[in-house]
C-alpha cells in the first residue's frame, strides 16, 4: 500500500466532509473538477463519523472497485445516513462531528499466530457471514490478538470461537488520519 501524502490526505477529507453535509441535506456530492492522480487509483476505504470521542456511524468498501476518492464520498455519505447501529445523522449534528478516514491494503489470509494487533484489521468469514474490523478498533478497546478475533466474529454475527473451527480470516493494513492527526503533523 503506498502512503499518501499530506495534501492527497486532507484533500480526502474534505472531500469527506463535503459528502457528508450534501447526503445529510439530501444532496448529491459534487465530483471535484481536479483530482490527485493517486486517488484515481482503485481504493477500499472505511468513513468513520465521531460525536464527542464517540462512534456515531462507520461504512466502507473493502475491495478497490472504484477510484479511491468515489470511494470515500460514498462512505462517507453512507456513514451519516445508512449505518443501521445509528440513527442517519441530522443537519444539526455536522458541527459536532469528526471525520476519521482508514484506506485499506488488499486483503490476503493470516493464521491467528501472525495476528499483530494495532497494525492488521480483520475479516472474517464462514460461510455467508462476514465481519470486519478496522486496526484501531482493537487498540482502542485494548484487546488481544484472541480477543480481536473474537469480537471480528461476533460483528459477523457468528460464536466467539468460529475463527478455530474453519472460517477463514484475513488481514489488512490501514492508513489512518482525521483531521486532529493531520492538524498535529
Amino acid at each position: 500500500m503506498s502512503l499518501l501524502t499530506i495534501e492527497e490526505k486532507s484533500f480526502l477529507l474534505r472531500l469527506a466532509r463535503r459528502s457528508l453535509e450534501a447526503s445529510v441535506r439530501g444532496q448529491k456530492g459534487e465530483v471535484p473538477r481536479e483530482i490527485p492522480p493517486a486517488l484515481e487509483a482503485p481504493g477500499g476505504a472505511f468513513v468513520s463519523l465521531h460525536r464527542k470521542g464517540s462512534l456515531r456511524g462507520c461504512i466502507g468498501y473493502v475491495q478497490p472497485v472504484q477510484p479511491l476518492y468515489r470511494t470515500v464520498m460514498e462512505a462517507a455519505g453512507a456513514a451519516a445516513r445508512q449505518d443501521p447501529r445509528f440513527e442517519p445523522v441530522q443537519p444539526a449534528d455536522l458541527p459536532e462531528l469528526d471525520l476519521e478516514i482508514s484506506v485499506l491494503s488488499p486483503c490476503w489470509k493470516v493464521r491467528p499466530e501472525e495476528i499483530q494487533v494495532g497494525i492488521h484489521g480483520l475479516m472474517i468469514t464462514h460461510h455467508q457471514a462476514r465481519g470486519l474490523l478496522l486496526p484501531q478498533v482493537a487498540v482502542e478497546h485494548h484487546w488481544d490478538r484472541e480477543r480481536f478475533l473474537e469480537e471480528t466474529c461476533r460483528k459477523a454475527g457468528l460464536l466467539p470461537d468460529a475463527w478455530r473451527k474453519g472460517a477463514t480470516i484475513e488481514a489488512f493494513t490501514a492508513e489512518v488520519f482525521s483531521d486532529q492527526t493531520l492538524a498535529a503533523l
